[in-house]
């Protein structure tokens, strides 16, 4: 077995809304990011990556690289569980925690893990799925930003 451990920020400007987990959220803000900006994904590339000693989604997915403008990072998230298929890994579990004070997913979490359990290609017992604030501290305290801390399991497969 193997762990990872990714983490994504983003800085949040006036918008109406927000994809988190590949799932749209309607809020006050929007992310500032080059493809979605979908933060629960990056973070949860990031870890899987790591675990499987594969890079990073920069190094995946430049920024440089136009095709990646505005992509969907749930469309990233599905290249990378079919790179790490074909290096015979699968994922065990993962545990996923953003940091915002907006938009409030606590009690939203279901759509978010049914979209990740479809594109990992686990069950949805395979993901836990939380946030917290941090009570007005830091950047994402001012919402002027948003973070995800993910870690993820994989292993080798049979």
């Amino acid at each position: 077995m193997r762990v990872g451990i990714g983490y994504d920020a983003h800085k949040l400007i006036p918008g109406k809304g927000m994809y988190l987990g590949g799932v749209f959220f309607e809020c006050d803000y929007s992310i500032e990011a080059f493809s979605d900006g979908d933060v629960i994904i990056h973070a949860l590339i990031d870890s899987l990556l790591g675990a499987a000693a594969l890079g990073d989604i920069g190094s995946l997915f430049p920024s440089k690289d136009t095709e990646n403008k505005d992509i969907s990072s749930t469309l990233l998230l599905n290249q990378v569980i079919d790179l790490l298929d074909s290096k015979n890994y699968k994922v065990i579990n993962v545990d996923i925690t953003l940091i915002a004070e907006t938009p409030k997913i606590s009690g939203k979490t279901d759509p978010i893990i049914n979209s990740l359990s479809k594109s990992l290609r686990v069950e949805k017992n395979c993901i836990s799925c939380k946030a917290t604030t941090t009570d007005g501290l830091g950047f994402e305290g001012e919402r002027k930003g948003i973070a995800c801390q993910t870690i993820s399991l994989i292993e080798k497969k049979d």
